[in-house]
């Protein structure tokens, strides 16, 4: 094994535990799925684009976008090298 390989793999290992952590830290959409709600507004409802898990939605797709290009470009390096 080459060092860059060892450093690709590393990089590959850290994207992976930030998905599957990223993930994890957010709730479910069926989480209220049972309860019957009226007009009400909430903090949360008017609030939703600045909450937690639009945060952490935000992140998932960064990280995983990342993750994909990281693949390919490893793949394209490792083919060409």
């Amino acid at each position: 094994m080459s060092a860059l390989q060892i450093i690709f793999g590393v990089i590959l290992l850290l994207f992976s535990v930030g998905i599957v952590f990223v993930v994890l830290l957010q709730e479910g959409h069926q989480q209220n799925l049972g309860a019957i709600t009226g007009g009400a507004d909430t903090f949360l409802s008017k609030n939703k684009a600045r909450s937690i898990d639009a945060f952490l939605s935000r992140w998932t797709k960064f990280i995983a976008i990342g993750f994909f290009v990281l693949v390919i470009v490893i793949n394209a390096i490792m083919f060409f090298a």
